[in-house]
């Protein structure tokens, strides 16, 4: 029995693995690259040139690879690449990059990626995060590791969302999220760190006390983000957490979500 559903149409530029399993009226276009295991549903357009990797799962109706909207794009050879083990479902919309930035987008491992998200140009996404239905990324953003962006999440142009960070239902993010930070709210606001988050990856009571403290020094203390740097720095010497932390409240560029 064939994997690739007869009805399906597979460009011959197209390298697939074979265990790659195609469902009927998928179209995979040019220069698209799928790896072992990888399950596409029917109905589903994959654009190139695409790198997909090993053992993902993509639903109905997802556009997979399309080139940007961006008024800027000029038809360039662009690329976007997609790691291991990512579930992909119904109507997601990814685009390519853009030369104009990295020419990429990058989706990393183990991602939960839920109906109707859209991933814009020159994005990129860590490993194991979820994004709940109609969370939509602009371009240029980026998502560290084990982020949560909840339900019809909107996140401006150019924004950093941290690692482990938490998006709330129905914010508009248009400020830099630093790691472990909880926001809520359009405009979004920092409200706590993702504590519960923290205690579902095991992350012990002495360390979260710790992120706990960072938290207070960058929003409760009144202090400036200079400021509250230095005052972490002891703290980041002793907890690799804390560090990420401040790390991610030093790199941004957009300014914080207070």
């Amino acid at each position: 029995m064939s994997l690739i559903d007869p009805r399906a149409i597979i460009d011959p530029t197209a390298t697939l693995a074979p265990d790659v399993r195609i469902g009927p009226w998928t179209l995979i276009g040019p220069n698209v690259h799928i790896g072992e295991g990888t399950e596409i549903g029917p109905h589903v357009i994959v654009k190139g040139p695409t790198w997909i990797g090993r053992h993902n799962k993509i639903f109905q109706f997802s556009t997979i690879g399309e080139d940007t909207p961006d008024l800027k794009y000029k038809g360039e050879p662009t690329r976007l690449v997609i790691g291991d083990h990512n579930v992909i479902r119904e109507g997601v919309t990814i685009h390519r990059g853009t030369v104009q930035d990295r020419s990429e987008t990058t989706i990393g491992d183990h991602n939960l990626i839920m109906a109707y998200v859209h991933i814009g140009h020159d994005s990129v996404m860590g490993s194991h995060c979820i994004l709940i239905n109609n969370a939509s990324l602009a371009g240029h953003v980026h998502v560290g590791d084990w982020a949560i962006l909840s339900g019809y999440t909107l996140i401006h142009q150019h924004c950093q969302i941290g690692a482990h960070s938490f998006v709330g239902m129905g914010s508009g993010v248009s400020k830099d999220v630093p790691a472990f930070v909880t926001v809520l709210g359009s405009p979004a606001q920092a409200r706590s760190m993702n504590f519960e988050g923290m205690r579902r990856r095991g992350f012990t009571p002495e360390v979260m006390n710790a992120l706990r403290r960072a938290y207070k020094v960058v929003y409760r203390q009144g202090l400036t983000v200079e400021q509250a740097l230095v005052e972490l720095e002891e703290a980041a010497r002793q907890y690799p957490e804390v560090a990420i932390f401040r790390d991610s409240v030093r790199a941004s560029t957009r300014g914080i979500t207070r």
